[in-house]
């Protein structure tokens, strides 16, 4: 038996690869692969493009909801209207701005530090996170709800820990519009801290352990490595709470609207969009204008994630 021996011969066989195999796809494959692509996507043509590009148009126009003959030009005489003669607006974009620095510096970072108390593997952690974690499965509609049974003031549990509960005395903490912006603003921190403390554990919880043990080696203590080492390796966590922050101060609506419909001191821009689309008075072309308005400053943060989501990926 002859055993060959050339080198390039047995090299040739030892580098050449498989051939790959394309597989084909069946009218069934197609079939399937068109549904689950084109369902979502008819599903969010419908019910958010086709929407969105209406109310841009509608907010060209004058028009009172009833027949479409009755829809007329106005050019921009709507945004003009409500950026000039129409007086909730400035009040509206105040407190969206006061909703905005509100869940910015007080709700996250309560999130952020219930994150880390509960990252230290306490006893009865798992507890803990469920409660904190609750009001997050609730909407707002619902937490507006709770809190006027906390804030009622004849027989609310905060004006029964003053000793004013039943007296003329007691604070009526959702009728009075110099207080009734703060009482929503702590309920829906409620809600808030609750959802930022999950994302930040789970960004702890991916933090490689060397970097702590780096830090303690150089002498940092718990505070310095928290702050120069650890936050920021969460980069990509900060990120998408600022924007999540961000777009939840701007959607707020279904806690003032279950209040008193976002009126008397509880004026929020998408209040204002409801008021002006539904109900009696409706007028189409000022709501659409506000939910226009609305709409762009949304997209401010949600470039600004794509951009920096994006721009990691390029980078990697």
């Amino acid at each position: 038996m002859s055993v060959s021996t050339n080198p390039s011969a047995r090299g040739r066989k030892a580098t050449a690869a498989p051939a790959r195999r394309v597989r084909r796809l069946s009218g069934r494959d197609k079939v399937v692969l068109g549904l689950m692509v084109g369902v979502p996507t008819l599903i969010q043509l419908v019910l958010v493009w086709i929407p969105t590009l209406m109310s841009v148009g509608l907010s060209f126009t004058r028009w009172n909801g009833l027949e479409l003959t009755d829809i007329k030009p106005a050019g921009g005489d709507n945004y003009q209207f409500v950026a000039q003669d129409y007086p909730p607006f400035w009040p509206a974009v105040q407190h969206n701005v006061l909703w905005l620095a509100f869940l910015a510096f007080v709700a996250t970072p309560l999130g952020l530090l219930l994150a880390v108390l509960l990252d230290q593997n306490i006893r009865g952690t798992r507890i803990y996170q469920s409660v904190f974690f609750a009001p997050v499965m609730l909407s707002l509609a619902l937490i507006g709800i709770i809190w006027q049974l906390f804030y009622n003031r004849d027989s609310g549990f905060l004006n029964f820990l003053l000793g004013t509960a039943g007296t003329p005395q007691a604070v009526d903490w959702f009728g009075d519009s110099s207080v009734n912006i703060w009482a929503a603003l702590f309920a829906a921190t409620w809600r808030h801290a609750g959802y930022v403390m999950i994302l930040y554990l789970a960004g702890l919880k991916g933090v490689d352990p060397t970097l702590r043990e780096a830090a303690q080696i150089d002498g940092a203590n718990a505070v310095q490595t928290f702050f120069q080492v650890i936050f920021p390796a969460m980069r990509p966590v900060n990120i998408i709470i600022i924007v999540i922050t961000v777009i939840e101060s701007l959607r707020a609506f279904d806690i003032v609207y279950v209040i008193n419909r976002g009126t008397n001191g509880l004026e929020l821009i998408s209040a204002l969009v409801i008021q002006n689309l539904v109900g009696e008075g409706q007028v189409i072309g000022i709501g659409s204008a506000l939910a226009v308005i609305l709409l762009v400053i949304s997209l401010i943060p949600i470039t600004f994630y794509l951009s920096r989501a994006f721009g990691k990926d390029k980078e990697a």
